[in-house]
């Protein structure tokens, strides 16, 4: 749209019910803070400025808005006596002077770019107040939203409305936009002549009639408008994300078996065709690319999954790992901080980190790359067609070349040539008859601890 716009973020809760060491506008939907999922909706609406009303963490909730957006300004609500108080807080910022101004809870996280855009498109077609509102079969509780001939005359509370009003189901979702060139007028003309004392943003209805202006009301879904006030309303809208970005990635052609077991984050990229089985976790930060197969019980986070890749069952992929095309990470193995290069097969029970695996290289089960030595980290490289023998240690920092061979159960502290074959363990002795011998002994030792115990 041409037409500027503010939106005011209401962020200054605090969070009482949440009983949390934090503000609750911190807390991840899609591990991603809410209110950064608040302000990505508003930018996706248009918004050109963001007005942040913050209280509690006032830092650390500004630092999660400016993730989203840079182009913010933060100001505190230092008494809390209402919405519309809160929205004036802000006072400054809309005074700048912008068609629209969107006034949003920072606990909303589902809301729609296009609830918004429709409340703005109301404020073009001549309204000064546009109310979202959602309709609901159990109303209790909620504003009314009491419309007449295609206008919203009045946002009625449970406990003043009429039996005839308790019996509307569309009821009022908290956010709405207004008329920028007359939101400042309107906001200071809201008294506080409640039971509360408290200014309620809900009486700009009123006043914007009064002053022979028009306000409509905006449908948006019940789901939309869910704001957070406790853990289990964080968990049911956990729940309603998560479904709704399976749902869009199962559309665009990826297979997930179980989806309610699958756990996705806010920037996930699957491509279509990608498998995921059941009891799959996804962290920030992961790309799949088509054709890949994750198996179940697997933990991703910022790690790259080329295409024709397996994955698992249990596996994990920690920050920094680069599965290139047609690669396996297999059962029980872990992989941080490394390149699987082309092809390369990491099978069974190992752990790579800080290093770089060459294409179609053989990794045995139980090797790991010992790349900590209690202070720093160091690097392993693993040549192309390289063959890791199974219970193998590369202590780090160390080189095994191309085609080169490690005997299992190496200890590897030094680089291995191209092509040649180490061994980094032990020769092996045979000791004839001692086994027996050391079998009667510990026989021995256990016939003489049960008869001490009787």
């Amino acid at each position: 749209m041409a037409r500027s716009c503010l939106a005011i973020i209401l962020a200054a809760g605090e969070s009482t019910r949440m009983k949390a060491s934090r503000s609750k506008v911190l807390f991840p939907v899609g591990n991603l803070p809410m209110i950064s999922h608040v302000i990505g909706a508003a930018k996706a609406a248009g918004v050109g400025s963001v007005a942040l009303v913050v209280g509690r963490d006032a830092d650390a909730v500004e630092a999660a808005s400016r993730g989203v957006t840079d182009n913010l300004t933060v100001w505190e609500q230092k008494d809390r006596l209402g919405t519309a108080h809160a929205a004036l807080c802000a006072e400054k910022a809309i005074e700048q002077g912008y068609d629209d101004v969107l006034v949003i809870f920072g606990d909303t996280p589902l809301v729609r770019p296009e609830t918004l855009m429709h409340s703005r498109k109301m404020l073009a077609d001549g309204a000064d107040v546009a109310v979202i509102g959602f309709r609901t079969d159990k109303p209790q509780g909620y504003g009314r939203l009491i419309e007449q001939n295609g206008e919203l005359i009045a946002i009625r509370e449970e406990r003043d409305a009429s039996d005839e009003e308790r019996s509307i189901g569309f009821c009022n979702g908290g956010l709405m936009a207004i008329n920028g060139r007359k939101a400042l007028e309107m906001l200071r003309a809201i008294g506080n002549e409640n039971a509360k004392s408290e200014y309620y943003l809900t009486d700009i209805v009123g006043i914007a009639r009064e002053r022979g202006g028009r306000a409509v009301a905006v449908e948006a879904s019940n789901r939309e408008l869910i704001g957070i006030n406790n853990r289990a309303e964080l968990a049911e809208v956990e729940q309603l994300w998560q479904w709704t970005r399976r749902v869009d990635m199962m559309k665009s052609g990826v297979t997930m078996i179980a989806p309610e077991t699958v756990f996705l984050s806010h920037d996930t990229l699957i491509e279509a065709d990608v498998t995921l089985e059941p009891n799959v976790i996804i962290g920030p930060g992961v790309t799949i690319r088509s054709g890949a197969v994750v198996k179940g019980f697997s933990h991703l986070e910022g790690t790259t999954i080329g295409a024709g890749c397996t994955v698992g069952p249990f596996a994990r992929l920690r920050p920094g790992a680069d599965l290139q095309t047609g690669s396996k990470v297999g059962n029980f193995c872990e992989v941080k901080n490394a390149t699987v290069g082309e092809g390369a097969k990491v099978n069974h029970l190992t752990y790579i980190g800080d290093a770089s695996i060459g294409a179609n290289a053989n990794i045995g089960a139980g090797t790991i790359t010992c790349n900590y030595d209690g202070v720093n980290k160091h690097f392993t490289q693993i040549g192309a067609e390289a063959f890791v023998g199974s219970n193998t240690s590369l202590v780090a920092p160390v080189t095994i070349g191309d085609q080169s061979y490690i005997a299992s159960g190496s200890v590897i502290t030094q680089d291995v040539p191209a092509k040649a074959l180490a061994f980094g363990r032990a020769r092996q002795e045979n000791k004839d008859g001692l086994a027996e011998k050391i079998r009667a002994r510990n026989l021995a030792i256990k016939a003489a601890s049960r008869k001490s115990q009787t």
